[in-house]
């Protein structure tokens, strides 16, 4: 989107505020369905934990993506949005089986990643197909709390479990229909996936009704000019040729499913933010302004660095500031980042702003959540207002508090 659209949005809407690209949503989509042009079932469930705006599920929808959900709330979103039970898949982590129960009566594809469950959800309900999340045991991603594939991680059935698995799948005639990894996120060296699809593999020879393979994502995006990418074409023709072999060795043909998250949403998304303050000292110049990690905590807490331009001065001088928040702790956005001259009064526009954003932020401070605008047609819709005090009310139940009578000693 260009500066002058952006500013204009957050004028007519104010700020803070989270923008959504669906152009540039529909061409990630695409690219990443065109990776795999040579296989004969590919399914794409995008991760609605990203960005689960109801607009930007549905218009997903329109797509012809899936969904990944992770919470029994995220798949009645996306049922209200219009995905049909089917082309939902649920892969939650350490709930409950009510709750796996619960989302089973939905009719969306079950995902279970311990054996504790597995043996229970198939000792009572043998007839509803199961997919199995395997944790291949691969370290890989950009930061240890995205990083969920090695051998200490909490998610998935390890690999080493296999010989339990089978001695549960024959105790209780349960049906695996899918078997799915995830390894982690920002993943730079294609290869290292290609390791962990082999795992995968092999697993998948234990399992005779398989009807899909899940490979999950973790496809790294670019966060500043010329930033290392997953280069998801190569991928896709290494991925393809691999596939296609392991599905005649297996005797038909499966679905090949990812569930991209950030690799849909990420570059998509902008947050704009209005300068409250320019504050200089002996040797820092701080730029600060209206939000802080209660609207955008990927900084702060993975270390992630986000592009930021000024869109109020886009051909001022550039200058050295560090970008703070007004949160009454330390929230730092960038230190001593090169920005075109910033005054009071100008809007910052932080790039990569689409993925796990908005849907991490908080009341924190008792600070309003922002507002969300779709970018879609060349126009501004507006798809969550912007939160007021009676939001923050909402739901809370005053008690009468008797005010305590001091007592004086004579």
């Amino acid at each position: 989107m260009k500066h002058s659209e952006l500013l204009k949005i957050a004028n007519d809407f104010g700020s803070p505020l989270y923008i959504y690209d669906a152009h540039k949503i529909e061409s990630q989509f695409n690219r990443l369905k065109n990776a795999f042009k040579n296989v004969k079932n590919v399914k794409i469930n995008y991760a609605a934990k990203a960005l689960s705006n109801i607009s930007v599920l549905k218009f997903l929808n329109t797509l012809g993506s899936g969904l990944d959900t992770v919470s029994i709330q995220e798949v009645k979103l996306g049922l209200l949005a219009g995905f049909k039970p089917e082309h939902i898949i649920y892969t939650p982590n350490g709930v409950s089986l009510e709750e796996i129960e619960e989302v089973a009566k939905l009719g969306v594809q079950i995902n279970i990643d311990n054996l504790s469950i597995l043996e229970q959800f198939g000792n009572k309900h043998p007839d509803i197909p199961v997919c199995i999340r395997i944790n291949p045991h691969v370290m890989a991603g950009g930061n240890t709390n995205i990083s969920v594939g090695h051998i200490d991680s909490k998610f998935g059935i390890s690999i080493h479990q296999i010989p339990h698995i089978l001695r549960i799948v024959e105790n209780t005639k349960m049906r695996i229909n899918g078997i799915h990894m995830h390894t982690g996120s920002d993943i730079l060296d294609i290869d290292v996936f290609i390791y962990a699809s082999e795992i995968l593999f092999e697993t998948a020879k234990n399992f005779t009704d398989l009807e899909f393979i899940d490979f999950g994502s973790g496809f790294k995006v670019p966060y500043k000019e010329g930033d290392i990418e997953t280069n998801i074409e190569e991928f896709g023709k290494k991925l393809t040729s691999r596939f296609q072999e392991f599905c005649k060795n297996y005797g038909r043909e499966l679905t090949l499913a990812f569930e991209p998250g950030k690799f849909l949403v990420s570059e998509a998304g902008f947050f704009l933010a209005k300068v409250n303050v320019v504050k200089q000292t002996t040797s820092t110049v701080f730029a600060q302004i209206d939000s802080g990690f209660n609207h955008l905590i990927r900084p702060m807490l993975y270390g992630s660095q986000h592009e930021i331009l000024n869109i109020s001065n886009p051909n001022g001088r550039e200058r050295f500031y560090s970008v703070v928040g007004y949160i009454c702790e330390t929230d730092t956005f960038a230190n001593n980042r090169r920005i075109n001259e910033i005054n009071e009064g100008d809007i910052l526009a932080f790039k990569n702003a689409g993925a796990y954003c908005f849907t991490m932020s908080s009341n924190y401070n008792s600070r309003y959540r922002p507002a969300e605008v779709l970018w879609y047609n060349n126009k501004a819709h507006l798809i969550r207002k912007r939160e007021t005090f009676d939001d923050l009310l909402n739901n809370q139940i005053a008690v009468d508090i008797e005010k305590k009578k001091t007592v004086v000693k004579k």
